[in-house]
């Protein structure tokens, strides 16, 4: 038995040759040592499977902080906003910095980079400090947004799974996700120490759920008759690990196989059988594994853990990856996380391993490293084509050789103390402080005072930001979420890139629809402007917030990805931004139609208008239309057989207004002086008829709602209608008043109807959920189903996924385990698509509905299809509803 410190991990470590190559300059030596000694990674999982706690044992066992916070007690480095500690979760992913293994007590900075060879082992990286960028993202499907810039600037991920719940609605999304931006994963099976863990059921569960064979490197190690989680075993390195109860778990006793032999022989047996189903299944994805089998007489347990190591690394870095290591253990009680920042330094990728970066230049698409060699190239050779030649060397060379750096901001927060944080991740040079940055999304020149080093809600100034680290520039004014910034030599705020440069731009964030909307009001007019600013600032932050204003009740629409998420929002709006407004429910907009024809009214006005005599007369009937396809702000004109002419204008919401006008035709204004005004032209009269019928139409006389499927019919006589007083406004007052007289005969003669605005709404379900979710829509909702198909385009990709038999994994057993079901019978579960035409009102807070449906798992998008009458039964109701207020 041996007690192992914090930094002494590995029992594969010593008389390992590693070749020593020296780069041709000390700058390359830099860069290069630099991106191999970083790890960019996220921590991934359905809310509540312990992120965060498991982020804070990695800050403390790497010496960042000197206790370890709780989340309930809300003292956690990464959960520093009051409403994260306040309600216990993660709302906005936060970055922070720390080295693995530990530096020495005395050393504030890491040894030398350019000591570093160029090329390393998986030895090697366990006993330099790695530099570790890692980023704690929410758990919520509400901030699913944050999870997503966060993805796409990571080069590795760790998804933490509860081993009582396994694996969950959230985390399945995550996964699939990150897997969109191939992603190299490792997995935590966490609370392995509660009550009703079930490591076996978990490690199937990834198999069938998340499509990945899992390769089992630590098994559970429970002790006693209650089954108390104590320790891991080893499979890797065939040893097993326990951690002291009630300890800070940085004293680990460590047992070789021999010695778990003697005195848990059930365990050593386990521990070999793991090793076994892990070297086989790494032969089945790793042809070198097959060699080192070879190479030692088919002895799964010869090989050393060294090699197993790099196997699983290479298995972890292939895209796609098919292969996942799999860890285990208890944040909570400090009970195998050391091991898991072991994997994360030996398994995941360093920023050099990762794939090019994809960029677009002049509507081209290429990569970074293509387009700088292209550069490079250029310094030291001259082009055999033509300049004029559009290609990606041809319209590069004689500008990216002056690209100084390339990065990609991928978050903006607004902190109070210190102004814009604009969050980076730098592609390729270096940002220096007081740099000037140029964004070419918005084609604009900022510069960049100061450079942060994030410590989660602590900063620390830096001079650079070097190539594949993640950095914040304060004072940016404009950069938004996926803006491209390049740093080009000899660029000023007031200039542009020459060329092609200025449209350099790498991959944006996808921002997701949202699918949650309510309105935003402020107390007051005098508010407004400090309401609308504040409201700038949060959707400058967190783009998957959508504003908008309807035009006819002027009500503000805030939409977002769920109700938590708009609360959070209306919170930090009220209380950080100290904004006065009011959020309430969304206002639908209803449209009213006629069901009757009216016979011609004619309405003469003759009253002073603005202190002058005003005249004028209009004749109108109205008559209701069929549903048709709306084509606002058409206007033609048409000669009929008697040589009378007629203009017709197609208006908003499906209504028509037809203007007969005989004898005055638009095209032949000599015609208009013997039969009009001379002060008028026939132009200005059909403008204001039109004016007067628009305004007639957006308050119906049925309930005030604006009035929708309606042709109107307008006899514009010149000789009786229009007058010597007769001006502009006159006829657009006659004209309305001549409508809403027939509006209201209309309706006196045949109740009107209301109309409510229908959404298209796509879903996306389980097989299981299939039934409950339309009994649902098309019941309870009044929605009508139009199709069931298969899964979209973005789950469609998963089809091609191997359909993984729960009954191939190895597991070790569970403890008390109820016996051995086949777990995939209720695992393998279909995505389905449901798409259903559902009024607007059904959808409001439908998202919850949806989720106690589908255990959480379902989600949806919707677009307005139209409006479409209502039912006596449902227009009662709705009235009904509207009359409480």
């Amino acid at each position: 038995m041996r007690v192992i410190g914090v930094c002494a991990r590995r029992v594969v470590r010593h008389n390992v040759k590693v070749p020593h190559r020296l780069l041709s300059t000390q700058a390359a030596l830099q860069s290069d040592a630099l991106s191999k000694v970083t790890r960019n990674i996220g921590i991934i999982a359905h809310i509540d499977a312990g992120k965060t706690t498991t982020t804070e044992r990695m800050l403390y066992y790497s010496g960042h902080t000197r206790r370890i916070g709780d989340v309930d007690e809300g003292s956690t480095v990464t959960d520093f906003l009051p409403a994260e500690r306040a309600r216990g979760i993660t709302i906005q992913s936060a970055a922070i910095t720390f080295h693995w293994p530990p530096l020495p007590p005395s050393t504030q900075t890491p040894p030398a980079i350019p000591q570093l060879p160029t090329s390393f082992n998986s030895t090697l990286r366990s006993s330099i400090p790695h530099n570790v960028n890692l980023i704690d993202t929410p758990g919520h499907a509400d901030f699913t947004f944050e999870v997503l810039r966060s993805l796409r600037v990571l080069d590795g991920a760790v998804c933490i799974l509860d081993g009582v719940a396994g694996v969950e609605a959230q985390t399945e999304k995550v996964w699939t996700q990150s897997g969109h931006y191939n992603i190299p994963r490792i997995i935590f099976v966490n609370k392995l120490d509660r009550a009703g863990a079930a490591f076996a059921r978990t490690v199937k569960e990834i198999g069938v759920r998340l499509h990945g064979w899992p390769a089992v490197c630590q098994i559970p190690w429970w002790r006693g008759a209650s089954g108390d989680f104590v320790g891991v075993g080893d499979v890797v390195n065939l040893r097993g690990m326990m951690w002291q109860a009630g300890g800070d778990g940085k004293d680990i006793k460590a047992f070789s196989l021999e010695e778990l032999e003697k005195t848990n022989k059930n365990f050593a047996d386990e521990v070999k059988k793991a090793r076994i189903s892990l070297v086989e299944l790494l032969s089945e994805h790793d042809d070198t594994m097959v060699e080192h089998f070879l190479e030692h007489d088919e002895d799964h347990l010869a090989i050393s853990g060294l090699q197993i190591m790099q196997s699983l690394r290479r298995v972890v870095l292939q895209a796609p990856q098919h292969v996942v290591p799999v860890f285990a253990g208890a944040s909570f009680h400090n009970i195998g996380v050391q091991p898991l920042l072991d994997a994360v330094i030996d398994l995941l990728p360093s920023p050099m391993e990762r794939p090019d970066a994809e960029v677009t230049i002049a509507n081209q698409t290429s990569t970074l490293p293509e387009l700088l060699n292209a550069g490079a190239t250029a310094k030291t050779t001259k082009p055999k084509r033509k300049p004029q030649q559009n290609s990606i060397q041809g319209l590069a060379i004689a500008e990216i050789k002056n690209l100084l750096a390339c990065a990609l901001a991928f978050k903006v927060v607004n902190d109070v103390k210190r102004g814009v944080l604009v969050y980076v991740r730098v592609y390729s040079g270096s940002i220096e402080r007081g740099s000037t940055l140029y964004n070419t999304n918005l084609g604009c020149a900022e510069r960049a005072p100061r450079l942060l080093k994030m410590y989660a809600s602590d900063a620390v100034e830096v001079e650079s930001i070097a190539a594949g680290q993640i950095g914040v520039v304060t004072g940016l004014k404009h950069a938004r979420t996926g803006d491209t910034l390049i740093v080009y030599r000899g660029l000023h705020t007031k200039s542009a890139p020459p060329g092609g440069l200025g449209t350099l731009q790498l991959r944006p964030i996808k921002v997701p629809p949202p699918v949650f909307f309510t309105s935003i009001e402020p107390n007051s007019l005098s508010e407004q402007k400090h309401v609308q600013e504040s409201l700038g600032i949060l959707l400058r932050e967190d783009p998957s917030l959508h504003l908008s204003v309807d035009e006819e009740s002027g009500q503000t629409h805030l939409a977002g990805m769920g109700d938590l998420h708009l609360e959070i929002a209306r919170d930090r709006l009220l209380n950080d931004f100290k904004a006065k407004a009011r959020i309430g429910k969304i206002e639908i907009g209803y449209r009213e139609t006629i069901t009757s024809s009216t016979s011609a009214y004619t309405h003469q006005l003759n009253k002073p208008i603005a202190g002058k005599s005003a005249k004028a007369a209009i004749s109108a009937s109205v008559e209701p239309l069929d549903d048709s396809a709306i084509i606002p702000g058409i206007q033609e004109q048409v000669e009929i057989e008697d040589g009378s002419f007629e203009t017709t204008h197609k208006l908003p919401d499906n209504n028509t207004l037809h203007i007969s006008h005989p004898n005055l035709s638009r095209h032949d204004s000599a015609s208009h002086k013997s039969h009009i005004p001379a002060h008028l032209e026939l132009p200005g009269i059909l403008n204001s008829i039109k004016a007067g019928a628009s305004a007639a139409l957006a308050r119906g006389p049925f309930n005030g709602f604006p009035v929708a499927n309606t042709r109107i019919s307008i006899d514009l006589d010149a000789q009786t209608n229009l007058f010597p007083e007769t001006t502009p406004t006159a006829i657009s007052m006659a004209t309305r008043a001549a409508i809403n007289h027939n509006l209201r005969a209309a309706c006196d003669t045949a109740p009107a109807v209301l109309m409510e605005p229908v959404m298209m709404v796509t879903v996306y379900v389980n097989e299981s959920s299939l039934g409950a979710v339309v009994q649902d829509l098309s019941s309870a909702r009044g929605g009508q189903v139009m199709s069931l198909d298969g899964a979209d385009s973005d789950t469609a990709s998963d089809s091609n996924l191997p359909r993984i038999d729960p009954n191939l994994i190895y597991t070790p057993p569970d403890p008390f385990a109820s016996g051995s079901a086949d777990v995939g019978s209720d695992l393998a579960d279909s995505q389905r698509q449901i798409v259903a035409r559902v009024p607007l009102k059904e959808m409001v807070g439908y998202l919850n509905q949806l989720r106690a449906l589908t255990g959480g798992r379902g989600t949806f998008v919707m677009s307005v299809d139209g409006f479409e009458k209502m039912g006596s039964q449902r227009q009662k109701d709705v009235l009904d509803s509207l009359r409480e207020f």
